[in-house]
């Protein structure tokens, strides 16, 4: 998983792997939480996407849940979308008219942050057993690892095209107003203060524009 090249293949990786490893899942993905708002990322089939809109909607869920909670419980189960469950009383009729049979959310995490859930579905009712279970979380277990490292990857290489950005408006202000290098910096730093613009996007301005 960590030798992949960019988030997206990661988390590719990640699911692709749920349904080759974990006994009778047909389909996986990861949930990503915001507020209330669910993020489907890296879906193996439409029928993840469905059911995490479905959990957005509904705001409960096995997988909404597990992304959702930072104590407690760590895996979320559904064994039979046909028997009556009463935990997701308005999540559950209508995944089951999606096709679900049955589901797990195992939370994906790292010591340092909560990163979303890994969602495993089933058509088949009662497709899930201890084993399924067990390497679902182990598979968990080091994804949340892979993701995060993929993640910060992503965000150092983010955080030195910023720099470049920085570094090239400081130049086209030092040239087109004879200023130092301090001095350049101060006015972007100045202008983004200002108008509440990220400093970045001010440099990326005076790059396209070579103005404020």
């Amino acid at each position: 998983m960590l030798a992949q090249e960019s988030v997206t293949a990661t988390l590719d990786k990640i699911t692709a792997s749920a349904t080759e490893l974990v006994e009778g899942c047909d389909a996986a993905g990861v949930l990503i939480l915001n507020g209330k708002q669910v993020k489907t990322l890296a879906p193996t089939d439409q029928i993840v996407i469905d059911s995490d809109q479905l959990q957005e909607r509904m705001q409960e869920g096995p997988c909404f849940d597990a992304a959702h909670t930072r104590f407690g419980e760590r895996v979320f189960r559904i064994a039979d979308f046909t028997a009556h469950i009463q935990r997701w009383p308005a999540y559950t009729p209508p995944a089951r008219h999606l096709g679900l049979g049955s589901m797990m959310g195992f939370l994906l995490y790292t010591e340092e942050e909560d990163l979303g859930a890994l969602n495993l579905c089933s058509r088949q009712p009662g497709a899930f057993t201890e084993a399924s279970e067990t390497v679902g979380w182990l598979l968990a277990s080091h994804a949340a690892v892979a993701f995060s490292g993929a993640r910060t990857h992503a965000q150092m290489e983010q955080a030195i095209a910023t720099r470049h950005t920085i570094g090239e408006a400081m130049g086209i202000l030092m040239g087109s107003r004879h200023l130092t290098e301090t001095q350049a910096f101060d006015v972007l730093r100045r202008y983004s203060q200002e108008k509440n613009i990220k400093l970045r996007d001010v440099a990326r301005r005076v790059c396209e524009q070579g103005v404020l």
